[in-house]
């Protein structure tokens, strides 16, 4: 927010230098991000001032140009050349001397050096106003009134606007400091606290307020009475809408405002001045004379100031006249044909509350970002409309003329109480760090606007103003004091008690840490996507359960996303784009889902994303392409990490995986993975293969919980190797040769692993030969050639009855 120093000295008991005041703003959480001068005229016109030409000939060297001499009431006369065509002996102009700046409208500035200009030599320059920055004219040079005196700075004559301008950086909740009274407040009660003065704020409010007939009444009826819980108004007649007065205008300009009309001036003024927002309508717009504030139906027309035609909302809160036209989208922006024009003559002011969440909601709806907008979203002191109202009257009434033709309408339901909150002195001690004490107390909060309602031997009861809605509990009113006394000034203690808290959960940290420097070892990188993205990319049943969004910024991200793939595959396309084809990513994020109405999931997953080459070509080795087997044995080696011992995978194919396996722990499904469908990868543009896991870390973690680690001895004993070859289907998955081999419960028997596939006509077309591992261990003795074969015997067995293997002797 941007606050000018000279506006705000109009409401501050003293004078305070802007580098203080700087100091204090910061102080009272106002951070100040940036002060900078302000200048009306670029440079302030130093070092320009007012002459007298003496005397005027032709140059001897140029037709078009003139040799002059100039009086500047200091020294002997200056030898000009000057090049424009109205120059004349006996005239008072602007000088430019050697040494001075001048600041062109268009251009760069230039400083002035002596100067030989075809063979004679120019000491200065006579100036046109666009060469000075006071307009655009350069028909010749600036001649002004002989009464002038020779020698007066130029700056003294013009008198060009100077200021201070302040950019702070505003918390969301200080609705109460975006105004220029707001924020001489907070001054004035930091300077009552540390000077010690009874300072008062200026109020710029007047009691002088009084109707002068009663010729344009307008009523008001409000059918929405949550959006809007507050409307005033009053009829202006006879107006004369023109230029506001220069004051007005370096005043707006000083904080980046354009001047518009002095009407319109006005208002943006009262915003600035006091955080009420108002509206000007033309009261000839007002049909009936009458304002309706109410909701329209979805899909009305409305043409706004900007001449653009907006469909409205059926939850937009509208202006209307006494035939429910739209003449206003409330509290957002004007609309054109009921706006103040050059040839108003009567006008109608509006000073509301609106409700923060419904103009929230509109304003980005229809993507009008207005400083009306901001400052009702952020909610305003429903107390002042009818005071800024009165305010605004009274200057409108001085700087456009005409006459109040209407008393104040001021329609208000529902009126608001003060938030009270009871303030215990020991919490105040509790939370601040620091004892202070009660008159300290009552001091800072009176003249921040707080009303003391009770005192007690502890606590004190308050009611807070109604321009810091956002006060609702002790801390904030804690906030408050601290505020005005000064962050800086909370006492350090020399020693600090703590209780040393016990961390229940760590194993999730661990766990996460140990897969992820696992998948950094192996190469990849860890990737963060947005949550929120398109609802395209999903079919109706996953939209069905999905969490939209209701003021989404972007068409293209509406919806949490209920699946980690397409956010991963949208990471994948970027960088494909960008040629870089090996890629493997894994990020650690959330999906989420409708459970049902206003009931809703986040759930943990780790995805893994693979595509190209694992390990590049090289003189020594070739390179390998990523598989399915590849990503297999991470996710394996994950849960193995995790200690998960005893899993099941069992083939699987979904809409999104064409060809997959699913990891399942008593019959739950704890990860799925794949290659990405053909139709998936076609809709992100990806022309290679991509491979993907999605592990449950919830449910991983769960299974972790309940599992009890075990530590045993290194085996004594060596392990014993035995192969054997089996043929089988050809359709056979080997996960069923492991599983009946695991059914055989041989206690010795360590691991089944699989080394070898041979297909052949020789063994026939429909078959396929497997070579299989299997390694024994007994940890207490080496095993005999006799254990060993009766073991493998009782596999074979299995084999052979269960599953109708030929064992290849």
């Amino acid at each position: 927010m941007t606050i000018s120093y000279n506006w705000l000295h109009e409401y501050l008991p003293v004078t305070i230098e802007p580098e203080r005041l700087s100091k204090i703003l910061t102080a009272v959480g106002l951070e100040v991000e940036n002060l900078e001068r302000y200048e009306s005229l670029k440079g302030g016109l130093q070092g320009l001032v007012i002459g007298e030409v003496l005397t005027r000939e032709k140059h001897p060297n140029a037709d078009k140009l003139s040799l002059t001499t100039v009086n500047i009431g200091s020294g002997d006369p200056l030898q000009i050349v000057c090049g424009a065509p109205n120059v004349a002996a006996g005239q008072k102009v602007i000088v430019a001397p050697v040494g001075a700046t001048i600041y062109p409208k268009n251009g760069d500035p230039l400083t002035m050096k002596v100067a030989k200009i075809r063979g004679v030599e120019s000491y200065g320059m006579i100036c046109a106003e666009d060469e000075i920055g006071l307009s655009d004219h350069h028909e010749g040079i600036l001649v002004l009134p002989a009464e002038v005196k020779v020698g007066t700075a130029a700056a003294a004559y013009f008198k060009p606007y100077t200021d201070w301008v302040f950019e702070i950086g505003l918390t969301p909740n200080r609705m109460d400091a975006m105004s220029h009274l707001g924020v001489a407040r907070d001054v004035t009660a930091y300077l009552v606290h540390h000077d010690k003065k009874d300072y008062r704020v200026k109020s710029p409010f007047s009691n002088s307020f009084k109707t002068d007939n009663t010729t344009l009444p307008v009523a008001v009826e409000i059918e929405n009475t949550n959006a809007c819980q507050r409307y005033s108004g009053v009829s202006i007649t006879n107006v004369q809408v023109k230029e506001s007065p220069q004051w007005l205008q370096d005043r707006l300009r000083s904080i980046g405002q354009r001047p518009i009309n002095n009407i319109v001036d006005i208002t943006n003024f009262i915003l600035h001045e006091t955080g009420q927002p108002l509206h000007a309508f033309n009261a000839e717009a007002i049909k009936g004379r009458k304002v309706l504030v109410k909701n329209l139906p979805e899909g009305t027309p409305f043409v706004s100031l900007d001449e653009k035609t907006r469909k409205l909302n059926a939850e937009d809160l509208i202006i209307c006249n006494g035939d429910s036209e739209p003449m206003c989208i409330a509290g957002v922006f004007g609309g054109l044909h009921s706006g103040v024009k050059a040839d108003t003559k009567n006008i109608f002011l509006e000073s509301a509350w609106f409700n923060p969440i419904d103009i929230r909601k509109t304003s980005f709806r229809h993507g009008l970002r207005t400083d009306a907008a901001t400052r009702f979203e952020k909610n305003v002191d429903i107390s002042n409309t009818v005071n800024v109202l009165k305010r605004a009257t009274m200057m409108i009434k001085e700087l456009a003329g005409g006459e109040i033709a209407s008393d104040i309408v001021d329609v208000y339901p529902d009126p608001r109480e003060k938030a009270s909150v009871v303030l215990k002195y020991h919490y105040l001690r509790k939370l601040s760090g620091k004892s202070y004490h009660p008159d300290t107390v009552k001091k800072i909060l009176t003249t921040l606007g707080f009303e003391i309602i009770k005192e007690g031997m502890d606590n004190i009861w308050v009611n807070a103003p109604y321009s810091k809605p956002d006060i609702s509990l002790p801390a904030d009113v804690v906030e408050e004091i601290m505020r005005i006394d000064g962050l800086d000034n909370v006492e350090i203690p020399t020693s600090i008690m703590i209780s040393p808290s016990i961390e229940t959960d760590s194993y999730k940290h661990t766990y996460k840490e140990k897969s992820a420097n696992y998948l950094v070892g192996l190469g990849f990188n860890e990737i963060f996507t947005n949550s929120i993205t398109n609802a395209a990319y999903f079919d109706e049943a996953e939209l069905d359960t999905a969490v939209r969004l209701l003021n989404n910024l972007s068409a293209d991200h509406n919806i949490m996303r209920p699946s980690m793939l397409e956010t991963g595959l949208e990471a994948i396309a970027h960088n494909l784009n960008r040629k870089n084809h090996n890629l493997q990513f894994f990020e650690f994020g959330k999906t989420y889902h409708k459970l049902a109405p206003g009931n809703y999931n986040e759930q943990e997953h780790v995805c893994l994303y693979i595509t190209g080459q694992v390990k590049e070509d090289s003189w020594k080795t070739k390179g390998y392409t990523v598989d399915l087997y590849y990503l297999k044995g991470i996710v394996a080696r994950i849960l193995q990490l995790s200690g998960i011992t005893k899993s099941s995978w069992q083939a699987t194919t979904t809409q999104k995986l064409a060809d997959g396996l699913e990891v399942r722990i008593n019959n739950e499904v704890i990860a799925t993975l794949g290659a990405v469908a053909p139709h998936e990868l076609k809709r992100f543009d990806i022309k290679q293969p991509v491979f993907f896991a999605d592990i449950d870390w919830e449910l991983l973690l769960k299974k972790v919980a309940k599992g009890v680690l075990k530590f045993t001895d290194l085996p004594k004993q060596l392990p014993v190797h035995r192969d054997l070859a089996m043929i089988v289907p050809k359709t056979l998955p080997f996960a069923e040769v492991e599983s009946t081999v695991r059914k055989t419960q041989i206690a010795k028997l360590q691991e089944v692993q699989l080394f070898d596939i041979f297909e052949s006509g020789k063994i026939g077309a429909d078959k396929k030969s497997l070579a299989v591992s299997f390694t024994f261990l007994d940890e207490e003795k080496t095993l005999t050639d006799k254990e060993i074969d009766g073991m493998m015997n009782k596999i074979m067995t299995a084999l052979e009855k269960d599953l109708q293997a030929e064992i290849r002797k």
